[in-house]
């Protein structure tokens, strides 16, 4: 369990998955293992020996100003989906948040940073046959571009995750539709990070003149610090996720800022560094 502290605000990482069975072939073709061993500091943490990439699914657990919020809710648990991994999880993810400090009745946010099936599964869990709020006390936070895409999306090949995961919040009363730049606390605000999806956020942590920013999927993987121009077939625009990526790597390369990348593996944070004519991912 990782914990990180900005100014009075603290951050806990509670992992529901971590290692290479999503592949580059799939997350990012272009990082095949000719393409990313020559980035040397990629190893031990982020590639293997032989060039594959290792990858997570976390939340994360924001206390601020005494609020506890929850980003993102990774795949959940009797999820019927495509990906087998992902498929009927049977896992320790309530008992392990709650064991932070975070007893699902406590929650009073979850913030989802884009409505794909990794980030919102744990929004939902199964009683009595039925897709119930895991967090019955939370208001729950959807951009309203994402939300407005996918109330009209078809289900996808992966499941209907929408379904199980997201229409059981609006039933139950517990969603709010937000625009970029909401502020959850005086502390913790949602940033516009457009292309993944098309209402994709960011989460901006600042308190005391100390500063994070929780990436969601504008990057998927570290390579992509050193190499932004590597594009996920999952992004909705893949063009303006390329444009979103540069803009981001820009404004933080070299500042004081954590950024914590949301499927990036143990050590998951770090600073974003110049390095000659791209940059580099600093733990």
């Amino acid at each position: 369990m990782q914990r990180w502290q900005i100014g009075d605000v603290s951050i806990t990482r509670i992992i529901e998955t971590e290692d290479k069975s999503m592949t580059a072939a799939i997350m990012l073709p272009d990082a095949r293992p000719e393409n990313v061993l020559p980035i040397h500091w990629l190893q031990p943490h982020f590639i293997d020996a032989d060039g594959n990439l290792i990858s997570s699914i976390f939340s994360l657990l924001v206390e601020s100003q005494g609020k506890k919020i929850v980003i993102d809710t990774c795949l959940g648990n009797n999820k019927p989906r495509a990906v087998p991994d992902w498929h009927e999880r049977q896992g320790a993810f309530l008992d392990d948040i709650a064991a932070a400090g975070f007893p699902r009745e406590a929650v009073d946010f979850v913030a989802c940073t884009h409505l794909h099936p990794d980030h919102v599964g744990w929004n939902t869990l199964l009683r009595d046959g039925e897709w119930q709020p895991t967090f019955p006390n939370a208001r729950y936070l959807f951009s309203r571009k994402d939300w407005e895409w996918l109330d009209n999306a078809p289900v996808t090949p992966l499941g209907d995750y929408c379904g199980d995961s997201v229409r059981p919040i609006f039933a139950a009363g517990l969603a709010d539709v937000v625009e970029p730049g909401h502020a959850i606390t005086d502390e913790v605000s949602l940033v516009s990070t457009p292309g993944h999806s098309p209402g994709h956020v960011a989460v901006r942590i600042s308190s005391h003149g100390e500063h994070a920013v929780v990436t969601g999927d504008l990057m998927h993987h570290p390579c992509q610090v050193a190499r932004p121009h590597w594009c996920s077939p999952f992004d909705f625009d893949g063009a303006t996720a390329l444009e979103t990526r540069e803009r981001f790597l820009a404004e933080f390369s070299d500042e004081p800022v954590l950024i914590i990348g949301t499927h990036f593996a143990t050590p998951t944070a770090g600073r974003i560094v110049a390095d000659g004519e791209t940059y580099r991912f600093e733990t």
